[in-house]
């Protein structure tokens, strides 16, 4: 008999996303405060404007490995008996998780709205009149990109109710690319938008992001979900582990790409926040995909009990989320 998978017990299954939240929030605010990207901030302004903005993030990317592991569960009939209870159990408990997060999300991001208005106007949020918060979410292309990350998460949130309903009334997919849509919106929007290769620099932007988002949120959602059932893990994690190599190439690539466009000189890597950042990330990256391949060689040898890597692994993306974050309030 083949031993089971050694997944987290079930307090630690509800622990770790709470501990990997935590991580990027921290990260991205003591990024942000060593790196000067709100310098101009009151206190308040900062914290709030740092810890929604990491929030949205971390949100947004659960939402879409949330969807991501409904795409890639297998069919039922795919699996021995007694597994199909496990089956149902799992997607009905990530249709349920869906709509706490997107909700949550569609939250951060008004709340986040009202703290950027402030540091865009340097005024307590107290302070603020319905006139500014139209404007800076009408004129400025970072306030129509958080709209519409507004209009994507209530989207999310809209089919997940409806897929707690009936699951069929609202295929897994749409409620992921809303999700993508939501977390590429404000990148796009921002520095992003003003390059003088504008095209390329959304293109290599959207698909970082996107990248990103299918890399940590799948494995996560595989960690915390799937973890405790061998079959379903069996069937999910080969599926995942070549999704995720082909996101490691994107993000590199694109990361690449966008970090020329940003940076005037090699030197700037150094001489800057945005820089220093960069760099920051970059080894983040480096770790990671060392990660990655080791659990890869694991699995493809049969030594599937590859989660204590994977937990590892989700714990340093949430650090390096937390830098996404922070530049983009540096750039």
């Amino acid at each position: 008999m083949t031993a089971p998978a050694a997944g987290p017990r079930p307090v630690d299954r509800y622990l770790l996303p709470v501990a990997w939240a935590g991580l990027a929030v921290g990260a991205s605010f003591l990024a942000s405060v060593l790196t000067g990207a709100l310098a101009g901030s009151t206190l308040p302004v900062l914290v709030g404007t740092s810890v929604t903005r990491s929030g949205m993030d971390v949100a947004g990317v659960a939402c879409v490995g949330l969807t991501l592991l409904g795409a890639l569960l297998p069919q039922a009939r795919a699996l021995p008996g007694r597994s199909l209870r496990d089956l149902v159990r799992v997607r009905t408990t990530a249709d349920r998780a869906l709509v706490l997060l997107a909700g949550t999300w569609l939250a951060l991001v008004l709340v986040g709205i009202l703290f950027r208005v402030a540091s865009a106007f340097a005024r307590p949020v107290a302070e603020l009149n319905g006139r500014e918060v139209v404007e800076w979410a009408t004129e400025l292309a970072a306030g129509r990109g958080m709209v519409l990350t507004a209009g994507c998460a209530a989207v999310v949130l809209g089919c997940a109710a409806a897929r707690l309903r009936d699951r069929n009334l609202v295929q897994v997919r749409i409620p992921m690319v809303a999700a993508l849509l939501g977390l590429i919106t404000p990148a796009v929007t921002g520095h992003a938008g003003s390059e003088p290769d504008h095209d390329l620099a959304v293109i290599a932007v959207g698909a970082h992001v996107g990248a990103a988002a299918l890399w940590v949120g799948g494995l996560g959602a595989v960690l915390v979900l799937v973890a405790r059932h061998r079959p379903l893990l069996d069937a999910v994690l080969p599926r995942f582990s070549r999704l995720a190599g082909l996101c490691v190439i994107a993000i590199t690539l694109t990361g690449v790409l966008t970090a020329q466009f940003q940076l005037a000189s090699w030197a700037a890597l150094v001489s800057t926040g945005y820089g220093r950042l960069v760099l920051a990330k970059a080894a983040c990256l480096v770790v990671l995909a060392c990660l990655g391949g080791l659990a890869r060689r694991r699995l493809a040898a049969g030594r599937t009990p590859v989660l204590q890597w994977a937990g590892l692994e989700t714990a340093l993306m949430a650090v390096t989320l937390g830098l996404a974050a922070a530049l983009t309030q540096s750039a």
